[in-house]
């Protein structure tokens, strides 16, 4: 086991953690902001995994969740709007700032070891991705679904 692997099995056990327990307890939108994490932590993972065991795939995986993983909560956030009406979870700020030194600093250590090439603009896309992720994924729980008045739902579909 190298330094990478084990960053990366470090990153998935302690992150995983508190991911998991916010997860199965709170409201809604505290899940959902878990998820979203937990969706962070996995991609993440996978970059770091990567580098350790010198396999391209995961980082294919790592793009994939990076893309997903917001995408998820976002369709989360549009189906259970009528939950969400409590405003932002407590304490979504310092996850959101957390996952994005997080993604910073993962993003910054894979390209410093990684040689000019296709795999250095994959490493940087999947950190943005995650960021930028991150941040649009929050913005949608703290702000909700925002509808045109007048436009009220009935009979539980969107028309």
């Amino acid at each position: 086991m190298n330094a990478w692997s084990a960053c990366g099995a470090a990153l998935l056990a302690f992150g995983m953690l508190p991911v998991i327990w916010r997860v199965s307890v709170g409201p809604p939108a505290g899940r959902l902001l878990a998820q979203n994490a937990g969706s962070t932590v996995v991609a993440l993972a996978f970059l770091l995994l990567a580098q350790g065991y010198g396999r391209p795939s995961y980082v294919d995986l790592s793009l994939v969740l990076s893309l997903l993983g917001p995408v998820g909560t976002l369709v989360c956030v549009r189906l259970l709007d009528d939950d969400l009406k409590d405003g932002s979870p407590r304490g979504s700020t310092a996850v959101t700032v957390g996952c994005v030194a997080a993604a910073a600093a993962v993003t910054a250590a894979v390209c410093a070891a990684t040689p000019p090439g296709r795999a250095l603009v994959k490493a940087l896309l999947i950190g943005v991705l995650v960021a930028v992720g991150n941040v649009v994924a929050t913005r949608a729980l703290s702000v909700g679904v925002v509808r045109e008045p007048g436009s009220e739902r009935e009979g539980g579909g969107a028309r």
